[in-house]
């Protein structure tokens, strides 16, 4: 598993508690770090699309208030409205 990040989670102890629990940080170096990690930008790209999709999905009302009290309805509008958002 690997665990994608913007630079304000790039600290030791983030970096080390994601290894502790089996996966892979994926973090840019902040511009004042001395030892820069790996890094992988290619994956960091995704990261990107995924925040863009949140972002389209907030546009519903619906899921920005959370109008549904039941966690079933809820992500039952959260499927409709990704697919409404594929189609377009």
């Amino acid at each position: 598993m690997i665990v994608l990040a913007d630079k304000a989670y790039d600290a030791d102890r983030i970096r080390t508690l994601i290894e502790e629990k089996g996966a892979t940080p994926n973090i840019p170096a902040k511009s004042n770090r001395k030892w820069k990690p790996c890094f992988s930008e290619r994956l960091y790209r995704e990261r990107n699309l995924i925040e863009r999709f949140f972002s389209k999905l907030k546009h519903f009302r619906r899921v920005a208030t959370r109008y549904d009290k039941l966690a079933a309805n809820f992500l039952g509008f959260i499927k409709l409205a990704s697919i409404m958002l594929w189609i377009k």
